[in-house]
């Protein structure tokens, strides 16, 4: 009969095994996996909680005492993110105390090492039989999902994410702040979930990567015959929106003369298609963000201050990596599990000094370069664990350090009128010639990338 139970707990409970042991963690699983249930093992705490949202386990195993993140802090991780989730903590002897506490605070149980197999799997069912992962499924993860692609335990995260809880629920134009790399797409369709548009669309169109020429039509949308090329009629991302959320990224680079069509569009809650003669209503929430400081472009006139309003309604400022380095472990360890299926489970981990490495570097491109900086650890590594030697010389590299598209397109812009400005002795009308730009409109870019064109004028004469 007992075997027969083992069999029915069996059929749809997923158990994640931690530990910082190897040989305890086989042996866990070896024994687990003998009476037929689907276990999944993580070597630290941050790896645990990368794991999961996607195996999504009934109950959690871990040991107490393990470098970094230890038992109980992922105990308290679960806690408070998944509170239907079961956790069973193995500790020694000498920890019981502390195990015995946490029973208070909703820990589901405690095995003392070394445990009786029997004592073990006693536990594990009476746990499974609580069904921790299904009831999330209908009502805790129902709740959690909104929040799913942001992996944090840093405390200025949590706070930013009750702001977006808040902020979701009404229907005010959002503006989200953050460098190169933060993550400002995540938050915005953290929004979007969470908020009473998320069974409609969710449309993200960066402003930078559009040429000034087609902007206009990407978001409004043209006729056929519009334009030389336009064979056709286009709907526009406004409409595609309709009902839903409208994420307009990098829109401190839009170009000044869409910023009057796009205030309008936003004030009448209409567009009109290129080449139309008649406006289209449109429901839509704009979220936009940027890099920029929206205040000094409106200061020195690149960005129209009505338009500055009326997008700005709330402000949601995204921390930079390096103030929030609690989170550089999780991350690590959360790429790694996405990129398994690409690489195959030969990289099993950091050593505890590459995630110092990790931890103790800037990041000045943040979570995007961080990723990036993973991938290529996954794919050159020879060894389950990436050494920390293979982490600082990944940190030295070039690749390590490539910028984000807007990093490198301001960087080009900026050495192009350097050049433009030393090859005409910093006169700016001969300048803004050679651009094919107006004085006005070059001195602003002038202006945003602080040059002088006196300085080129010594730098002409000393040569």
């Amino acid at each position: 009969m007992k075997s027969k139970k083992h069999t029915e707990l069996s059929r749809t409970h997923q158990v994640l095994l931690v530990d910082d042991d190897p040989s305890l963690l086989r042996l866990l699983s070896l024994r687990l996996t003998a009476i037929g249930l689907t276990v999944e093992t993580a070597s630290s705490g941050e790896q645990a909680v990368s794991l999961v949202p996607q195996f999504k386990p009934h109950l959690v195993v871990t040991d107490l005492r393990m470098g970094g993140m230890d038992g109980m802090a992922l105990f308290q991780h679960l806690q408070q993110h998944y509170p239907l989730l079961p956790v069973i903590i193995l500790t020694a002897h000498g920890t019981i105390q502390e195990a015995v506490n946490a029973t208070r605070q909703g820990l589901f149980g405690f095995l003392t090492k070394p445990f009786d197999s029997k004592a073990l799997i006693a536990q594990v069912e009476q746990a499974l039989q609580m069904g921790g992962w299904p009831q999330a499924d209908s009502e805790q993860s129902a709740q959690q999902d909104w929040r799913s692609e942001i992996i944090t335990r840093s405390q200025s995260m949590e706070q930013l994410l009750q702001e977006v809880k808040r902020v979701a629920q009404g229907d005010a134009s959002l503006f989200i702040h953050g460098e190169s790399g933060t993550g400002k797409e995540l938050i915005a369709r953290a929004v979007h979930r969470v908020g009473p548009r998320c069974n409609k669309a969710f449309v993200a169109v960066n402003c930078s990567a559009i040429p000034a020429e087609l902007l206009e039509s990407e978001l409004f949308g043209h006729v056929r015959g519009a334009f030389s090329g336009a064979v056709s009629a286009r709907e526009g991302l406004f409409q595609t929106a309709h009902g839903g959320t409208l994420f307009l990224d990098e829109i401190g680079d839009m170009p000044p003369l869409f910023q009057v069509k796009l205030l309008r569009a936003l004030q009448e809650q209409r567009v009109r298609p290129v080449g139309a003669n008649q406006d289209i209503v449109v429901d839509v929430r704009v979220i936009s963000a940027s890099h920029h400081d929206l205040d000094a472009l409106v200061a020195d006139g690149s960005f129209r201050q009505d338009l500055y309003y009326r997008l700005n309604v709330v402000t949601l400022t995204l921390p930079p990596l390096s103030d929030r380095r609690e989170d550089i472990p999780l991350l690590a360890n959360y790429f790694l599990t996405q990129l398994a299926p690409r690489y195959g489970d030969r990289v099993k981990g950091f050593s505890a000094e590459s995630l110092d490495a990790l931890v103790q570097y800037d990041w000045p491109g943040n979570v995007r370069q961080l990723q990036n900086v993973i991938e290529q650890l996954t794919a050159l590594s020879t060894t389950p664990i990436i050494p920390v030697k293979q982490v600082e010389k990944a940190l030295k590299e070039k690749r390590a350090l490539v910028p984000g598209f807007q990093e490198a397109r301001e960087q080009f812009e900026r050495e192009y009128l350097m050049e433009l400005l030393r090859r005409v002795s910093g006169n700016v009308s001969q300048a803004a010639k050679l651009a094919k730009r107006n004085r006005t409109e070059f001195y602003k870019l002038l202006k945003r990338h602080h040059l002088e064109p006196s300085r080129f004028k010594q730098d002409s004469a000393s040569d």
